[in-house]
């Protein structure tokens, strides 16, 4: 079977072809600046069970926060009774390293963790709010980016 004679026409292989083409301007953009991550500043443990069991599994993440290279302190903001000084010590946790604050009179937990993060005296301040609206959130995280800090909210069901 004959076709009729058509004019050939160069072909470039695929890639070829593609490399050719000028890149995109926006392509070029992001490829030429880096993508830079902004670090989490705020992060939420939601525990359920009985008290003892929940301990149990907060007793790793508050020993490690207690021996951090950092040379802040790890800040509790109103600790639940269950949190106690014998706890504590019991967990195998640095208790040098450990602030445990109370809110006084009107103050609240939320307007006193704001301002331990704001200090930045602390490398962690751990928290126990429930409910944590995403006002708070906002609030807890602002502060946090301040005082170069980590919010922890802890919440115990």
């Amino acid at each position: 079977m004959q076709f009729p004679h058509t004019p050939q026409q160069t072909q470039l292989p695929l890639f070829e072809a593609f490399l050719a083409q000028p890149m995109a301007p926006i392509l070029k953009e992001v490829v030429e600046r880096p993508w830079i991550a902004e670090p989490e500043v705020f992060s939420e443990l939601s525990l359920r069970g009985a008290t003892g069991n929940c301990l149990n599994l907060l007793a790793p993440i508050l020993r490690e926060l207690s021996e951090d290279q950092d040379a802040r302190w790890l800040t509790l903001i109103a600790p639940p009774a269950s949190l106690t000084q014998t706890w504590l010590r019991d967990a195998g946790l640095n208790r040098e390293r450990i602030l445990l604050l109370q809110p006084r009179g009107a103050q609240s937990a939320q307007q006193l963790a704001c301002e331990a993060l704001k200090l930045g005296r602390s490398h962690t301040v751990v928290t126990w709010l429930n409910p944590l609206n995403a006002n708070s959130r906002q609030q807890l995280i602002n502060a946090a980016r301040t005082g170069d800090a980590q919010s922890l909210n802890i919440r115990l069901g």
